[in-house]
């Protein structure tokens, strides 16, 4: 086998048992059988992975773009598209998986958000400042002590309400370039204050009504996944409401909204919401109205 051939085995290989450890953290319920047995079996054996098949961690960290970045080629990208899709609709409490997926799928739409963002003044200061969220940056303390009313304050209540943490959410892996890596980033640690300015609550039917919001702004296929297929999972009562209210409040929403990739949160904590609503062009959504 000549050497470009060996290069390409062991990295598919590599890639198969990265995709095999972020599935089996359910007891690889969703793999078929063989490969399961397979990934057990060298498990109990005490195999290194990375090591087997010949296959050592230069072969795959020469091309590392940032620290937590795996390199992955098309093919392996749908693999891993096709097995986070499948775990996303078994069990949409994986947010590994639906970090997996809105990664390893969006590469065009990540480009086309970082395009709209140059396009704007803000969005193009954001990229160049590239501020993050997390609780070195934001303080906690500070938001739950502005004034009932504000945006900071609604995050803040959303967050010590469903115990959250800016904190929790996952680093980028499979964006294949830096600045893309960002914007995607941006897009995660975002999220909740997605669900803060459109007043809707971490649950299902929340969820679905912010996934089709993301789904029309950003044009992630993960998004577009969610808002389609999550419907499935509410229960009659949710599922009436959502007919009747949200799917149609959200498509609006998502639809005539200012783009909200290139709004700078941490500059507005202490707008007064409806305010922020209404110069964002946000709908009051349908539990206010």
């Amino acid at each position: 086998m000549s050497a470009p051939m060996v290069s390409h085995f062991r990295r598919l290989t590599y890639a198969k048992h990265r995709y095999f450890r972020l599935l089996n953290r359910e007891r690889c319920m969703s793999l078929p059988k063989q490969f399961k047995r397979q990934y057990e079996n060298n498990t109990n054996e005490g195999i290194d992975l990375e090591e087997s098949d010949g296959l050592h961690p230069e072969d795959v960290e020469s091309e590392q773009l940032y620290p937590e970045h795996i390199q992955t080629t098309s093919f392996q990208k749908v693999l891993l598209t096709v097995g986070s899709a499948a775990m996303c609709l078994y069990n949409p409490a994986r947010d590994d998986m639906v970090a997996t997926l809105g990664e390893v799928s969006g590469a065009w739409a990540i480009r086309k958000m970082k395009e709209k963002m140059e396009e704007d003044p803000v969005g193009s200061l954001i990229l160049k400042e590239q501020p993050v969220i997390n609780t070195n940056t934001v303080s906690i303390e500070y938001l739950g002590s502005l004034p009932e009313g504000t945006f900071g304050k609604e995050y803040w209540k959303f967050l010590c309400k469903n115990g959250f943490s800016p904190d929790s959410r996952l680093p980028i892996q499979f964006v294949d370039d830096p600045d893309l890596k960002y914007v995607m980033l941006r897009y995660r640690q975002t999220h909740d204050l997605y669900h803060a300015v459109l007043g809707m609550k971490p649950n299902m039917l929340g969820e679905v009504a912010v996934k089709w919001v993301e789904a029309f702004q950003t044009g992630l296929p993960m998004c577009a996944l969610g808002a389609v297929f999550g419907p499935l999972r509410l229960g009659p009562v949710h599922q009436k409401k959502y007919l009747e209210m949200y799917l149609s409040w959200a498509i609006r929403t998502g639809r005539d909204a200012k783009f909200l990739m290139a709004v700078y949160w941490e500059k507005e904590w202490e707008k007064d919401l409806d305010q922020l609503r209404t110069e964002l062009n946000i709908e009051p959504p349908p539990v206010l109205k």
